[in-house]
């Protein structure tokens, strides 16, 4: 009897000791504090990441987040290659597929798109412009179009407008959306496509046009993407997925206060305030808050991607010449990561 009863104590210890060291590793193995850099910009459309750090996600899932803004989309890639950043969100470019390609970058997940219901980016053109005639998407022939660099979204979306009106336009890379900004309100651009939180206030001050909206020519477009390192995609599997539910929470509560507003008002200004933190941050809140309210798109549930238009934006990309026409979708994108919408 002593000896059974030894060997099913045994037994139990064992059993107790494994459902332990099981259930520990289906917890996040991540250190407490891992610190990590993401790349954003200072726009309304990187809201996610804001909120996650905000209020306390990422914290939450053991990173320690410092951010990093960048003014265009291509520099923002080459910081996540060189490893000078670790996570980033921000459309597709050239550059980010050609890192793709050389094995040094990795798109893992979707963030803002196109909507229909929702203003997403408006086309706009200087008041010289307007004047002229350019009153529609459709009188644009030969219109100077701004781009931050070539092979941007901004050339990706120009080219979708003239493809539908059969038109050509004038490309001027400016390198940064400041300088876009200007070029546009003094006329020295004719046209440019851009978010609403931007595109909104300049309309409404009589600095620009509204014309159209790239919704009506992309209505599934895939405006940004989350990516990071080759490396991290391969190798830092738990650290990329704890990003990942951090920011799809962060994600989650901006949609329900500023995009479908299901949280009532007091959400959406305290939304509007934590946004402010760094959006439009040289204005004060009661001019700031109209820009960032008005200028809400939506941020994918669970960091989705719509895999059909990513597609169809490499083959533009290669069509063109901009990128190598041997660049695949498995190159770009690590799909195990990536939920589709």
């Amino acid at each position: 009897m002593e000896q059974k009863y030894k060997r099913n104590t045994i037994k139990r210890i064992i059993t107790i000791v494994g459902l332990g060291l099981f259930s520990q590793a289906a917890m996040p193995v991540l250190a407490e504090d891992s610190k990590i850099t993401v790349g954003a910009l200072r726009f309304t459309s990187h809201a996610a990441s804001f909120v996650a750090v905000e209020r306390g996600y990422f914290a939450d899932e053991g990173l320690d987040v410092e951010l990093k803004f960048f003014q265009a989309a291509q520099p923002m890639a080459v910081a996540v290659a060189s490893k000078d950043v670790d996570y980033a969100v921000t459309a597709i470019s050239g550059g980010l597929i050609s890192l793709a390609q050389k094995g040094a970058a990795k798109v893992i997940g979707g963030a803002l798109s196109e909507e229909p219901g929702i203003d997403g980016s408006q086309i706009i053109v200087s008041n010289e412009a307007y004047e002229a005639g350019m009153t529609d998407p459709s009188k644009l022939a030969d219109a100077t179009w701004a781009l931050t660099q070539t092979g941007s979204s901004f050339h990706y979306t120009g080219s979708q407008v003239a493809k539908a009106h059969g038109l050509t336009l004038k490309y001027n890379p400016l390198q940064k959306v400041g300088a876009v900004i200007g070029a546009i309100k003094s006329s020295q651009v004719d046209a440019w496509a851009i978010v609403p939180h931007i595109a909104k206030p300049l309309d409404g001050a009589g600095a620009v046009h509204i014309i159209g909206a790239i919704s009506e020519y992309i209505p599934d477009y895939q405006v940004t993407v989350v990516f990071t390192s080759a490396d991290n995609a391969a190798n830092e599997r738990e650290k990329t997925e704890a990003f990942l539910r951090a920011f799809s929470k962060g994600a989650d509560d901006f949609n329900a206060a500023l995009v479908d507003k299901t949280l009532g008002e007091d959400a959406e200004e305290d939304m509007i305030k934590l946004v402010h933190k760094y959006v439009y941050t040289d204005r004060p809140y009661e001019k700031a808050a109209p820009s960032i309210r008005n200028g809400a798109m939506r941020i994918n549930k669970n960091a989705a991607m719509n895999t059909d238009n990513v597609k169809a934006q490499l083959d533009w990309f290669k069509s063109e010449g901009l990128v190598d026409s041997d660049v695949s979708f498995e190159m770009l994108v690590d799909d195990s990561y990536v939920e589709s919408k």
